[in-house]
């Protein structure tokens, strides 16, 4: 991992967090390498005990515009709650002047896999 290009950027969460750095390396990596994330920024969320990341995701069609992400990287054996999710959105509310509705949270497992899941804040009715 230190001899990776992006393990600069991201040492001193990886330090600070141990038992999450596997999940924000392999995150880091697959937005930015895989799907092609720019403006990217390493935020630290105290609360939850681990970083996040926030960048610019492409957009999906064309006309559509690139939109600001944050994803919050776990491991798959890692338990969460809901009150995780609510330290996560605080952390992001108190960093953030523009704070998202929604965020990612990555699960990620030692096979390199990694799986998305968008939560948004509150109740939201799901597109149909």
């Amino acid at each position: 991992m230190q001899s990776h290009p992006s393990h600069p950027r991201l040492a001193g969460l990886i330090n600070k967090y141990p038992k999450s750095a596997s999940a924000l390396f392999q995150t880091f990596n697959d937005v930015t390498l895989a799907h092609k994330w720019t403006d990217i920024q390493v935020l630290e969320l105290p609360q939850c005990g681990r970083g996040a990341i926030k960048g610019l995701r492409p957009s999906l069609t064309a006309g559509e515009p690139s939109s600001t992400c944050v994803v919050v990287p776990c491991g798959l054996a890692e338990s969460i709650s809901t009150s995780w999710i609510r330290d996560a959105f605080a952390a992001l509310d108190t960093q953030l002047a523009d704070a998202p509705e929604t965020l990612f949270v990555a699960i990620c497992s030692g096979d390199s896999s990694i799986v998305y899941y968008k939560i948004s804040k509150g109740i939201i009715k799901p597109q149909v």
